[in-house]
């Protein structure tokens, strides 16, 4: 991700030129405006390219910007806003504002000033932003929680599909939204995936982060820890096989928000370990019928979220065949790379709109058709 933020600005600018081309149809001109005052409110974790993806994209457009980092993580947002000082952009282009989204982020998203307003964050923080602009029905576009789902079929390459999958869920230590936190497998191959997520997750070495050597580094705190926990002793609770990692305290360092990696087996569908997204490095493993491709699909889709999701196959028809019943806004195929210049965001509670590439900028504008005449 340390790339990303650099990588923005050079793909926005390349297609600036795209933007704004008039359309004609028939006697009508399609022109996009700047939609205005833009209110953006940041994440804690991958800051930078958070913001960036919002920001450099809303000024781009034409737009003016206010940007709330999060308390969390507000340093990022203060090194940009002098860059942005040091290059010379106007005066009020860009504004940044801190504090906690209780008070400073509910004044921007009620401001009447403000024309719209881009989250990032939790679904929960989502629903109340939507609820407060809707006073001034000003657009908002949200990218929100997910319970990502990696479908393994039959044909698949299981050591390869099972190592990425437990890499994407740890990554980050397990705070990604688009973290593959479900591995949906045949029922005849649980035994195998067990053995393999489990020889994966052994090689995420916790430790300090500056080290070479460690995998896998602390939670953002201790509020987040104690959250984890908490989902994990659900689990446990619920009967699902604990197969790696859990509640005890990691005896490989001696302080900090640590949770080991965890994986559990034998998820119900429907219950926590399915359903609940935990922002942190636990892997539920649940299975499906062999040969019942519906049932995973049903599986995949069986969350309130539906932000990412991965499909392997040795069958490029049939991977794509199912990727395109997976409800998300973004699916991988056999481990394929990310794409900036794609469209990333959520169907149902993972959030609406649409970040990077021409789509994200073009979240910003407002489309106006003038009628001409004649004569």
């Amino acid at each position: 991700m340390g790339a990303l933020p650099l990588q923005q600005f050079d793909t926005i600018v390349d297609l600036l030129p795209m933007i704004f081309e008039e359309k004609s149809i028939i006697n009508s001109k399609v022109i996009r405006e700047p939609i205005g005052v833009v209110a953006c409110i940041t994440p804690w974790n991958y800051p930078l390219h958070q913001i960036a993806a919002k920001v450099v994209a809303a000024i781009a457009s034409g737009c003016t910007v206010v940007l709330k980092p999060s308390e969390v993580a507000p340093l990022n947002a203060f090194m940009l806003a002098e860059a942005f000082h040091e290059a010379g952009l106007p005066s009020g282009v860009f504004n940044l504002v801190s504090g906690y989204g209780a008070t400073v982020g509910r004044d921007l998203v009620s401001h009447p000033d403000v024309d719209m307003v881009s989250f990032t964050g939790s679904t929960a923080a989502g629903k109340a932003i939507s609820k407060l602009a809707s006073d001034s029905v000003k657009r908002v576009a949200l990218e929100l929680g997910g319970k990502s789902a990696s479908i393994l079929l039959d044909d698949a390459d299981f050591p390869n599909a099972v190592r990425a999958t437990v890499g994407s869920c740890f990554l980050n230590s397990g705070q990604t939204c688009t973290a593959l936190t479900r591995l949906i497998v045949p029922e005849n191959r649980y035994e195998e995936v067990s053995q393999l997520a489990i020889q994966a997750a052994q090689k995420f070495t916790l430790g300090d982060p500056s080290d070479g050597a460690t995998r896998m580094g602390p939670l953002v705190s201790r509020t987040q820890l104690v959250r984890v926990r908490s989902l994990i002793q659900e689990g446990i609770e619920s009967g699902a096989c604990l197969l790696y990692g859990g509640l005890e305290e990691p005896a490989s360092v001696a302080h900090g928000y640590f949770c080991q990696p965890t994986i559990f087996g034998r998820v119900v569908p429907g219950s926590v370990l399915d359903q609940e997204e935990i922002f942190g490095p636990v892997l539920s493993i649940l299975t499906y019928p062999e040969g019942d491709e519906e049932t995973a699909i049903k599986i995949a889709n069986g969350t309130a979220y539906g932000l990412a999701g991965a499909v392997w196959s040795a069958d490029p028809a049939r991977a794509m065949s199912v990727a395109k019943k997976v409800r998300a806004g973004q699916v991988d195929v056999n481990g394929a790379a990310f794409n900036i210049l794609a469209p990333f965001g959520g169907y149902k509670q993972s959030g609406n709109g649409r970040e990077m590439g021409i789509y994200g900028i073009e979240e910003f504008t407002e489309l106006k058709a003038i009628q001409l005449s004649a004569t």
